[in-house]
C-alpha cells in the first residue's frame, strides 16, 4: 500500500486581510507517487492550496492555520520553508517572480549551487534538463529577454534538476503555445513515470493536462474540496459546467448531439474514447445546423504593409509582415512561442519603430505618431499583469486613466464600477490589489483598459489564468463591444477562444506570416499546425474517429452551433 505524502486533517486557512477562512476543513490525502490534477473557478482556494504545500502560505501569505498539514510525515506548521522547499519543487504561473540567475544556465542551477553541487556535476545535470525541456539553444541568454513560453520552460528545468519528492506544477501551460504545452504535459508524465516522484498540477486548462493520464481530479469549490473524482467518473457528468470549468470540447460535442456518456465508453482521452452507439447521432445533428452566414467588413483599420523588426541589426524578429484588420472585426494573432506576436503588438502601439514597412491606421502611417497619441485609439493590455500595474487598491488602478484625462470623479465611479461588474471584480473593489491571484490581476488590467473605451484593443493572452466563468463573462462583453465596432485583437495561445470567438486568425512563424484563414481551416491543416507549434482541435479528432464524411465541416458547424447556445444561456445538454 502506498504510504501518504501530503495529508490534509480539519485544515483551515485566513489570510491575515480577509475577514473569512479561504480553505475551510480541507479533508485531503495525496499518495506517494500519485498524478492529481487540482481545478476550480478562480477564487475557488486551489490556489491558496497549492501555496499551503509548498510553504508560500504563511511564510510568504501571512495569514492564520488551523487543523493539520502534514508533508511527508511532517507538520507544516513547525517546518521551516527552506525545508520544505527541499521535499516540494514548484513551477510558478508567473515565471518572472521565480527567477533568479542572470542567464537561464545559472537560474536553473540556483538550487544546485545552495546544495554545494560540484561545478561538473552542476553543468552536467544543467545541460540534460536544459535539453529536455528545449531551452538550450538559449542557456546563455538572460530568463527575462525570453518569451513568455521560454520562461516557463526554464522554471521548470529549475524544478527539474533539483531531486524532491513532490512536484507541484502551478498553472505550467498558462504561457506556452498549443504544442509546447503538449510536450510539457508530455514531460511531467515522463518525468513522473521515471522517477515515480508525487505530480500536483493546478491548472485551468483541464483537456490540455487530460492528454495524459490523471489519477485524480480534486475539485475545489469555495474553498472546499467539492469532488474527488477519477477522470473518466468526472466526464461523464455535468459537474464541471456547474462549477464554473471548462469540460473538453469533444465532451460538449457529445453532450449537444445527445450521446450517452458514461464512464465505461469515456476514457480521459479522445483518442480512445468509444463511439459505436455515437456515431448515428453525430452525423445527424452536424446535419441538422444551419451555416451561418457571416458579415462582410469593408473599411480597414489596421494595415501593416511589408513590416519588418529587429531588437538587433544582426536580426529580424518580424519579416515583411503584411496583413489588413477591418473596422469591427474581432481577431487571433497565433503561432509559437518566440514567433514575435508579441513584438507585432509593441509595434502597433508606437514602443519600436518598424525597420522597414509601413503601419497604418485609418489609411495613414502612424510613424509619427507619440505613444500617448497611439493610446486614444489603441488600448494595449499585456500579458503580464504586474508589468501593468501601478497602483495599490483595484478601484484605483481602474481608475488611473480616467483621472490622468482629467474625467469628473462621479463619472469615473461610474464607470469604473461597471466594468468591475462586468470583470467579476466588483466584490474585490476595495481589496489591495497584492490580494489577487495571477488571474484577478489580469481582470483588473482588462478592466483598467476597458473603461477608456479605445477604438482598437489589443490583448495580449487575454484569457491566461482565467476559469471557464470569468473567461466567458469577460470574452461576452468583449464580444459586445465588438458588435458596436470596436476592433479587436487577441494575441492567444488558446485555441478554443480562436475557434469560439474570432472568425478569422493571423498566423505567424519564426517571424514570419504563414497563414490567414478561418479558425476551423487552421486547426485541421496539419502543416500550418507544424510550422506554428499549434495543436489539432479534438474536435477534428472526434470527426475523423467519428467516421464523419467531413471532418472540417463539422468543426465549423460546432463552433457556429456553440456560439449560438452560449448565447442563448443554455445548457451544454440542448436535448
Amino acid at each position: 500500500m502506498k504510504k501518504p505524502v501530503i495529508e490534509f486533517n480539519n485544515f483551515s486557512f485566513q489570510y491575515r486581510a480577509q475577514a473569512k477562512p479561504t480553505l475551510k476543513d480541507i479533508n485531503l490525502t495525496i499518495y506517494e507517487g500519485e498524478k492529481v490534477l487540482i481545478v476550480g473557478p478562480s477564487g475557488s482556494g486551489k490556489s491558496t492550496l497549492s501555496n499551503c504545500i509548498n510553504g508560500l502560505a504563511p511564510f510568504y501569505y501571512e495569514g492564520e492555520i488551523s487543523g493539520s498539514l502534514k508533508i511527508l510525515g511532517n507538520e507544516t506548521k513547525e517546518m521551516s520553508i527552506f525545508k520544505l522547499s527541499n521535499m516540494v519543487g514548484t513551477v510558478l504561473q508567473d515565471p518572472d517572480g521565480q527567477f533568479i540567475g542572470l542567464t537561464v544556465a545559472e537560474d536553473i542551477a540556483f538550487k544546485l549551487e545552495n546544495d554545494c553541487v560540484s561545478q561538473s556535476e552542476m553543468k552536467r545535470r544543467v545541460k540534460a534538463v536544459a535539453k529536455l525541456v528545449d531551452i538550450h539553444n538559449h542557456i546563455e541568454e538572460a530568463p527575462h529577454q525570453l518569451s513568455g513560453g521560454q520562461k516557463q520552460r526554464v522554471t521548470l528545468a529549475g524544478v527539474m534538476v533539483n531531486n524532491v519528492d513532490i512536484l507541484l506544477f502551478d498553472e505550467p501551460l498558462a504561457s506556452l503555445d498549443p504544442a509546447t504545452g503538449k510536450t510539457a504535459i508530455e514531460l511531467i508524465d515522463e518525468l513522473k513515470e521515471q522517477t515515480q516522484k508525487t505530480v500536483i498540477i493546478v491548472e485551468h486548462r483541464l483537456e490540455d493536462v487530460l492528454h495524459r493520464d490523471i489519477d485524480r481530479i480534486i475539485i475545489v469549490s469555495e474553498g472546499e474540496i467539492a469532488a474527488d473524482i477519477t477522470p473518466a467518473e468526472l466526464l461523464g457528468t455535468n459537474m464541471l459546467t456547474e462549477i464554473g470549468i471548462r469540460e473538453p470540447l469533444y465532451i460538449t460535442a457529445l453532450k449537444y448531439a445527445c450521446c450517452d456518456i458514461n464512464k465505461d465508453s469515456l476514457p480521459q482521452h479522445v483518442d480512445t474514447i468509444r463511439l459505436e452507439e455515437s456515431k448515428e447521432k453525430l452525423a445527424t445533428w452536424v446535419k441538422q445546423i444551419p451555416i451561418e452566414e457571416k458579415t462582410e467588413l469593408k473599411e480597414t483599420v489596421l494595415a501593416f504593409n511589408e513590416v519588418s523588426f529587429g531588437y538587433t541589426k544582426a536580426k529580424n524578429t518580424l519579416n515583411n509582415i503584411s496583413f489588413e484588420i477591418k473596422k469591427g472585426e474581432m481577431i487571433s494573432i497565433i503561432g509559437k512561442n518566440g514567433a514575435g506576436k508579441s513584438t507585432l503588438s509593441k509595434l502597433i502601439c508606437g514602443f519600436y519603430k518598424p525597420t522597414s514597412g509601413q503601419i497604418l491606421f485609418q489609411g495613414k502611417d502612424m510613424v509619427n505618431l507619440t505613444i500617448k497619441e497611439r493610446a486614444e485609439k489603441i488600448g494595449m493590455v499585456m500579458q503580464n499583469p504586474n508589468q501593468m500595474i501601478s497602483k495599490t487598491m483595484i478601484f484605483d488602478e481602474v481608475a488611473f486613466g480616467l483621472r490622468i484625462r482629467g474625467v469628473q470623479e462621479e463619472v469615473v465611479v461610474e464607470r469604473v464600477n461597471k466594468v468591475l461588474e462586468v470583470c467579476g471584480l466588483y466584490p474585490f473593489r476595495k481589496w489591495p490589489i497584492s490580494a489577487l491571484s495571477f488571474g484577478q490581476k489580469k481582470r483588473v488590467t482588462i478592466a483598467s483598459i476597458l473603461v477608456l473605451n479605445p477604438e482598437v484593443m489589443i490583448l495580449d493572452e487575454p484569457t491566461a489564468g482565467q476559469d471557464f466563468k470569468h473567461y466567458t463573462e469577460i470574452m461576452e462583453f468583449l464580444k459586445q463591444l465588438n458588435e458596436k465596432g470596436m476592433t479587436i485583437i487577441m494575441i492567444t495561445h488558446d485555441m478554443h477562444l480562436m475557434l469560439e470567438y474570432t472568425d478569422r486568425a493571423i498566423v505567424l512563424a519564426d517571424g514570419k506570416k504563414v497563414a490567414e484563414n478561418t479558425a476551423a481551416e487552421i486547426l485541421t491543416d496539419n502543416q500550418i499546425i507544424e510550422m506554428a507549434n499549434l495543436k489539432e482541435t479534438s474536435l477534428y479528432e472526434l470527426a475523423v474517429k467519428a467516421e464523419l464524411s467531413n471532418p472540417k465541416a463539422f468543426v465549423q458547424s460546432f463552433i457556429d452551433y456553440d456560439r449560438r447556445e452560449r448565447r442563448k444561456h443554455k445548457c451544454n445538454k440542448p436535448c
